[in-house]
C-alpha cells in the first residue's frame, strides 16, 4: 500500500437546499484524489444541489457535482493532470488523454455548464478560468459570488485559514 502525500489547498462542499446555501469544510485528505471527493459528497444526501469546490495547491480547481448516474466534472487546467492525481483521475473519467508535457497553454476540461442552473451560465465560468492573473482561491470566490452564496463561501475560508 503507498501512501499519498497530503496535498495543500482546501476542498469545500457546497449545498443548496430550500433555497438555502450552506458551505462546509471537507476533508484535505480528498485532494488526493478523485474518487475520495465525490464519495464525501455523495454522503451529504440532499434534495437540493450539491458540489465540491477543491482549491489544489493553490495550482488549479476543480469542480465535483454528483448527479443521477455519475458525476459532472469540470478541471480548471487539464495540464495539471500532469502532476496531480486528482487531475488524471478527472480527466481518467473524462475519458480524455492529458496533455503533453510541452504544453503551456492552460485550458479548461469537463462541462463549463456545470453551474448553469445555480446562475453561472458556461461562458462567464469560461472567463472565470481564463483570467489567468488570479489564483484558483480567487476564482472559486469569484464563482461562489457569482451563484450567491460569496459570503458564506468568504467566512468558511476565513474560519479555514485562522
Amino acid at each position: 500500500m503507498t501512501v499519498q502525500e497530503p496535498v495543500a489547498g482546501f476542498a469545500v462542499a457546497v449545498v443548496r437546499e430550500d433555497g438555502r446555501w450552506r458551505c462546509s469544510a471537507m476533508d484535505n485528505s480528498v485532494l488526493t484524489g478523485l474518487d475520495a471527493s465525490i464519495t464525501a459528497l455523495r454522503e451529504l444526501r440532499s434534495t437540493g444541489a450539491v458540489f465540491g469546490m477543491c482549491n489544489v495547491d493553490d495550482e488549479f480547481f476543480v469542480l465535483i457535482r454528483p448527479v443521477p448516474g455519475g458525476v459532472d466534472l469540470l478541471l480548471s487546467d487539464a495540464a495539471a493532470a500532469l502532476d496531480y492525481d486528482i487531475a488524471a483521475d478527472v480527466l481518467d473519467l473524462l475519458r480524455i488523454d492529458p496533455p503533453d508535457e510541452d504544453d503551456e497553454e492552460v485550458w479548461p476540461e469537463g462541462n463549463l455548464a456545470i453551474l448553469s442552473d445555480l446562475g453561472l451560465p458556461e461562458g462567464e465560468l469560461l472567463v472565470i478560468i481564463e483570467e489567468v492573473d488570479l489564483y484558483p482561491d480567487e476564482q472559486l470566490e469569484m464563482i461562489a459570488q457569482r451563484c450567491g452564496f460569496g459570503d458564506d463561501f468568504s467566512k468558511l475560508l476565513e474560519k479555514m485559514y485562522r
